[in-house]
């Protein structure tokens, strides 16, 4: 196993309730943005555009921020922002472990069958032979973006420690019916 690699993943990588989170998808669905809105909402910005990542064990990865771009975040319309001059030392972070990647998608492109919105949204995306849970997070208008990522975030954590809010929820549906 070599811990070398460095590749790096394009988006925003951002420690939001103590979970690392790369923020994914194309350019100009407003990615910076919205890393602008959770770094206002109390998160932490590691990374925009180019976060490096290693393999640090067998299934951990460390991601890091190259030291040119450091607290530095590019929001279309306003330019280069330095993070830590306007929001100070706990607005920025300078590593973390990805456990989360959240891909924005231009549209709804998801089912909206009403027993596939029960299921777990998740997905898997191999980084450096690791697989890391992956959310497809439809972009469209009147969406609050950054507080779907903290419920993400959130239920993600919840996840890890086995709860499942869709299976809590199933199990209940099916005790009323017994």
């Amino acid at each position: 196993m070599r811990f070398a690699e460095m590749p790096i993943l394009h988006g925003v990588f951002m420690e939001i309730a103590g979970t690392g989170v790369l923020l994914a998808g194309q350019s100009g669905l407003g990615k910076s943005e919205l890393a602008l809105d959770l770094i206002s909402r109390g998160h932490r910005l590691i990374a925009d555009d180019a976060p490096e990542f290693t393999r640090i064990a067998r299934n951990t990865i460390l991601g890091t921020c190259p030291d040119a771009l450091q607290n530095f975040l590019e929001v279309r319309g306003l330019g280069i922002l330095n993070i830590r001059e306007m929001y100070g030392d706990e607005a920025v972070q300078s590593s973390q472990h990805l456990e989360l990647i959240i891909k924005l998608r231009a549209g709804d492109q998801t089912s909206s069958k009403a027993e596939d919105r029960m299921q777990s949204p998740e997905s898997k995306t191999g980084v450096l032979g690791v697989d890391i849970p992956t959310i497809v997070l439809p972009v469209a208008p009147n969406r609050n973006l950054a507080v779907l990522v903290e419920a993400a975030t959130r239920s993600r954590s919840l996840s890890k420690r086995g709860y499942v809010a869709s299976k809590d929820f199933s199990d209940r549906q099916k005790k009323l019916m017994q």
